[in-house]
């Protein structure tokens, strides 16, 4: 289901609102929830939180990721929607662009390579044969060939931290704009992280009915 997006007075662009969730489009750049320190306490739940007091976090995007994201309303339904993701019953939806050319045949693959903390670089992870097990299925669906770079959807089938980045990264196609796993010309393509959660679909916490939401991406 779609919702038409409004501009909620939390200065978040609502896209949906009902009696037991919130469908948002986060920004990049802003925390998803509060991090350590007074300077890190503006964050995407303390924005949504001072209009919905009930809004509760059930997922999170990194800071430099945009997109749909989900905020349940009281108890009962944070338990319903965390359950749905615990047991693989929310798909969610990327886009990026990519350094490099990738053969743009819209042909779905898996990456399954395992990620691990790496430890002596926290908060940075690392493809680790003892990692936890990982995949991300992807596709590409469009090359720029003047920028050398390529357009992907993603679809992460786990949920690791920073696990679409790793995963590109590992395949030879950092995203551009990634301050944590590209070079530093790769970097330089974009002025921001070039990945945004562009469609989500689950069933609804209450009535059962399925739900899907989709926010395109502005790069």
């Amino acid at each position: 289901m779609n919702a038409p997006g409004k501009q909620g007075p939390t200065d978040i662009t609502l896209l949906y609102e009902d009696d037991a969730l919130l469908v948002l489009n986060k920004p990049a750049g802003l925390l998803s929830v509060p991090g350590r320190g007074a300077d890190k306490q503006d964050c995407l739940s303390a924005r949504v939180q001072a209009h919905f007091p009930d809004a509760l976090v059930v997922h999170r995007l990194d800071m430099a990721t945009s997109g749909i994201l989900l905020m349940a309303r009281g108890a009962d339904a944070q338990r319903a929607i965390n359950l749905a993701f615990a047991e693989g019953w929310v798909e969610k939806r990327y886009v990026a662009q990519v350094a490099g050319l990738l053969e743009a045949d819209g042909i779905w693959r898996i990456i399954d390579l395992p990620i691990a903390v790496d430890w002596p670089r926290r908060p940075l992870r690392v493809i680790y044969a003892d990692g936890k097990a990982s995949q991300t299925r992807w596709r590409c669906v469009a090359q720029d060939a003047q920028r050398q770079s390529s357009r992907v959807e993603l679809e992460p089938l786990t949920g690791r931290s920073h696990q679409l980045r790793v995963h590109m990264q590992a395949l030879g196609h950092p995203i551009l704009g990634d301050a944590l796993y590209a070079s530093a010309q790769v970097q330089a393509m974009a002025a921001r992280l070039l990945l945004h959660a562009y469609a989500l679909s689950l069933k609804h916490p209450h009535s059962g009915t399925p739900m899907h939401w989709e926010c395109p991406a502005d790069f």
